[in-house]
C-alpha cells in the first residue's frame, strides 16, 4: 500500500510541475519514478521461502 500511495505522491507532484509550465521537472520526477519500479520489479522477494506440504491421505 506503501508503494501505491508513493506512486500517486510522484504522478501528482509531476501534474503539479507541469502545469506551472516546469515540464522537464515533471519529466525527470516520471524518469526517476520508472527507475525506480524497474529497480523494485528486480529485487528478489523478502517473503521467507514457503514449502508446501501435501495433506495427509485420508484415513479408512
Amino acid at each position: 500500500m506503501k508503494r501505491l500511495a508513493h506512486i500517486i505522491e510522484s504522478i501528482m507532484m509531476a501534474v503539479t510541475f507541469a502545469e506551472s509550465g516546469e515540464h522537464d521537472t515533471a519529466r525527470e520526477i516520471m524518469r526517476t519514478q520508472e527507475e525506480q519500479d524497474r529497480i523494485d520489479r528486480t529485487k528478489p522477494s523478502q517473503r521467507p521461502d514457503r514449502t508446501l506440504r501435501a495433506s495427509a491421505p485420508p484415513r479408512l
